[in-house]
């Protein structure tokens, strides 16, 4: 009980110091680091939203790659070829229809 009264007490000791230290230390910046917090590089929102635009170019490769990921998987009949093997892998190429299931050993809608 008397080291846990300890750790406490010096937890909140070490705590008010710090806060005391932040505290009086706040004004002591350099001027420098206030110049660079005032110009704020001298951008404003517009043209960083316009150097944003052209840095990342047409738009049109990226609803290219969210159009193909959001495509829908076509359906395949019983006994068709459902999956492929790479290597340890198996990679889709069409979902069975309801009520049958892609063996992973005959990679076939059975």
């Amino acid at each position: 009980m008397f080291m846990t009264m300890e750790k406490v007490r010096t937890m909140v000791f070490l705590s008010v110091c710090l806060s005391v230290m932040t505290s009086l230390c706040q004004g002591q910046r350099s001027p420098y680091n206030n110049q660079l917090d005032e110009t704020n590089l001298g951008l404003t929102t517009r043209e960083l939203v316009e150097a944003l635009q052209s840095a990342l170019g047409d738009s049109d490769t990226l609803s290219l790659s969210v159009e193909k990921k959001a495509s829908v998987i076509p359906r395949c009949d019983v006994g068709e070829r459902c999956a492929m093997k790479h290597g340890p892998r198996i990679g889709r190429l069409c979902d069975c229809l309801r009520g049958t299931a892609c063996n992973t050993f005959f990679l076939r809608c059975y």
